[in-house]
């Protein structure tokens, strides 16, 4: 393992001038995540371009696997209390600290402004972090990166004040849709700038930005390191689920959670005429797990489906060389959560695997329907159930999709070009600043 983690309180920082690389402290909600793997490859590539970063995560992360980038980031990493009673020694300290040498005063103003509307305990803890980060971070470092724009961006907006630094952001899906719209407009007028991976994320913040600012958030595609993944299969089996001894492979990755919408895949899959022969994997963990495998013994689907929990990396690239036909059925949670682009469309086109997802969010971005795979509406069952049965019963739709889809890939989602803006964005805030 490559990566260092050390107390941050015991950190011997390093001295002004280490190097010329640039400088960065990056800020998650939690890290190393196996379902946060873009952020992992977007940190690999950028240290590979020479950055150095500290990474300062809100809390830590609770998967049983690591994704192999995860040993190659030699980024240190360092982590704040989750809760303000887990460390008061470090709580304390910050305070004081921020109390005389820290521009405290300022900050309390924006932190109790943004308590009046968010009364709650998630926000006095937003502010405790900040004041153990502001104290802790290293002294050369002058600019923070934050991704995610609700949480932890409270932190690191918080942080920035008290220390005079810089900050941007990445914002991805929930955060984009969840947090409120005073909150995001304060937070872009704050930034220095902002990127996110949709167009209709971008929409979004750029909708809610006052006037002036909404030119500070950009489109930026994470893309896919093809280099990371097999080259894909050259040809699959040419089922079409008339053979009960060679059943149509389905799959769906992802956590069981209702943004992704696999109650209504099992329901598809219910109406699916009886004599068509399929099987379904599902890869991920999830609070709905259980709910979901109730649901198929009660759609007499149990038989029928496999359900494997989280994996690591390459079993999920695996299972993806062995399948006929993904399936990601996004939709809206209630609560306004919602899929951006998942990224595990792309991961699937690297294999040439065709998919069926919904018109929703960020995925037609990626899916061009009946083109590059096929889309239905979301939380729609029965034209969900309709596209699965047109492709289990036609093998050369699903090679023609799964070709066009790895072509789609290529050509217009490149991860180098994603890498680069980025670049161009960070890196005249990244020279390490001298020491008082």
């Amino acid at each position: 393992m490559t990566v260092t983690v050390r107390d941050a309180e015991t950190l011997v920082r390093s001295a002004s001038g280490e190097g010329a690389s640039p400088r960065l402290a990056i800020v998650l909600k939690g890290y190393p995540r196996l379902s946060e793997t873009f952020i992992a490859q977007e940190i690999l590539a950028l240290e590979q371009a020479g950055y150095s970063f500290d990474i300062w995560s809100l809390r830590r992360p609770t998967d049983r696997y690591r994704h192999p980038m995860h040993e190659q980031i030699t980024a240190r990493l360092f982590y704040l209390p989750e809760y303000l009673r887990d460390d008061p020694r470090r709580v304390a300290g910050g305070f004081f600290h921020a109390l005389r040498r820290l521009n405290l005063r300022a900050t309390l103003s924006v932190f109790l402004r943004d308590l009046r509307r968010d009364f709650s305990a998630s926000r006095v803890r937003r502010f405790g972090q900040a004041l153990v980060l502001a104290r802790e971070v290293d002294p050369a470092i002058h600019h923070l990166h934050v991704h995610f724009l609700h949480t932890p961006a409270s932190v690191t907006r918080y942080a920035a004040l008290l220390t005079g630094r810089s900050f941007s952001f990445s914002a991805h899906a929930k955060d984009i849709w969840t947090t409120p719209e005073w909150e995001r407009r304060e937070k872009i007028g704050a930034a220095r700038w902002g990127v996110t991976c949709t167009r209709d994320g971008r929409s979004e913040l750029r909708r809610v930005a006052e006037p002036g600012h909404r030119d500070r958030v950009e489109l930026v595609y994470h893309g896919l390191d093809l280099a990371r993944f097999p080259a894909p299969p050259e040809e699959r089996e040419p089922t079409d689920g008339s053979d009960p001894a060679r059943p149509v492979r389905l799959l769906a990755v992802g956590r069981a959670v209702e943004k992704k919408g696999f109650d209504d895949l099992l329901a598809a899959l219910g109406r699916l005429p009886p004599a068509l022969h399929w099987r379904l994997v599902h890869i991920g963990g999830g609070e709905l797990l259980d709910t979901l495998k109730s649901q198929a013994e009660a759609l007499g689907l149990a038989d029928r489906i496999e359900w494997r929990g989280s994996q690591a990396q390459g079993a999920v690239v695996e299972a993806m060389r062995q399948a006929d036909l993904f399936v990601l059925p996004s939709r809206p949670a209630g609560d306004g959560d919602r899929d951006g682009l998942p990224n595990v469309l792309m991961e699937a086109a690297t294999q040439k695997l065709p998919a069926v997802s919904t018109d929703f969010a960020g995925v037609p971005e990626f899916i061009e329907n009946g083109v590059s795979g096929v889309l239905v509406p979301p939380k729609a069952p029965v034209e969900l159930a309709a596209a699965l049965e047109r492709l289990i019963v036609s093998p050369a739709e699903r090679q023609r999709l799964g070709q066009a889809a790895y072509q789609r890939l290529i050509s217009a989602f490149s991860f180098e070009a994603g890498v680069s803006r980025l670049d161009a964005l960070m890196r005249p805030l990244a020279a390490p600043r001298p020491r008082p």
